[in-house]
């Protein structure tokens, strides 16, 4: 059983989404729903998927709630969004989780590559995340390589939550260059409370020219950091989009988990998400 632990779904007809301004994104400024997540799935052969927020907007996240309980089972779970910097996180969190879908309500993430350095060290979003993690919910880092040092802060200040390393922090693969970036990702990865998605990594490489042999490295190493017990896949779909196809990432990542036993890749195609975001539950 395949679970997609990392997509999105977006409707550029009903909202703005100011990370897609950039003209090479342009290719992505048209509607993603659900049907066409399912006609992807079903043709890959993906159970269950993982629905990740897209905006800073707690609006959105009640959607995705609403449109994972209307799904039939195919979305498993929803990492949404709320202002980690507001006072009341704990009543924010119960607020999505009284609503349609609140059940489904995985785990949290903001866009803290979109951030300075600093913002995760910060007292009131320390605060937020501590709050996140004692309402039961995973927290997603979105980060940058640059900003891994940061991350690994968080994660060593909060040892008793669930993290989760989207993308595996973007490393350069387009440049070839592994350093810093593989000496961070060692450092959080000594922390046995975070997990990292094999994720992302098309779209950090030469969007025509890639091939496996040049993504191997990184995502060797993140192997070889996290263990397969905490590595999950993740499409990260529709972004992948702007490299590869939905069914040529699942293959990618299939290639670079060859040299994994059975049980090892089960762990990496669906178990691993289905214990850290407590899908089914």
């Amino acid at each position: 059983m395949i679970i997609d632990a990392h997509h999105h779904l977006w409707d550029t007809t009903r909202r703005e989404y100011p990370w897609m301004a950039a003209e090479e994104l342009a290719p992505l400024r048209r509607p993603y729903l659900l049907d066409d997540l399912r006609a992807e799935t079903t043709a890959a052969g993906v159970a269950h998927t993982v629905l990740v927020q897209t905006t800073a907007s707690d609006e959105e996240t009640e959607e995705f709630l609403a449109t994972a309980a209307a799904s039939g089972g195919l979305v498993a779970g929803v990492v949404g969004w709320l202002d980690l910097t507001a006072p009341d996180v704990a009543e924010r969190i119960a607020r999505l989780r009284s609503g349609p879908g609140g059940e489904l309500l995985v785990g949290i993430r903001h866009q803290v590559q979109d951030e300075d350095a600093d913002w995760l060290a910060r007292p009131d979003v320390r605060a937020g995340v501590r709050a996140v993690g004692e309402a039961g919910l995973a927290y997603d880092l979105l980060v940058l390589a640059h900003q891994l040092p940061a991350a690994t802060e968080l994660v060593r200040h909060l040892p008793e939550m669930r993290f989760v390393l989207d993308h595996g922090a973007k490393p350069l693969i387009s440049t070839g260059a592994l350093e810093p970036w593989a000496g961070d990702i060692g450092e959080l990865s000594a922390s046995p409370n975070v997990t990292c998605k094999l994720s992302g990594l098309v779209t950090e490489a030469d969007w025509s020219g890639w091939d496996v042999a040049g993504i191997a490295p990184y995502a060797d190493h993140i192997l070889a950091c996290f263990g397969p017990g905490r590595v999950m896949f993740g499409s990260d779909w529709p972004v992948c989009e702007l490299a590869a196809t939905y069914d040529r990432v699942l293959d990618l990542a299939r290639r670079l988990t060859a040299g994994l036993s059975e049980g090892e890749r089960e762990q990496v195609f669906g178990g691993n998400a289905r214990t850290v975001y407590n899908l089914f539950s």
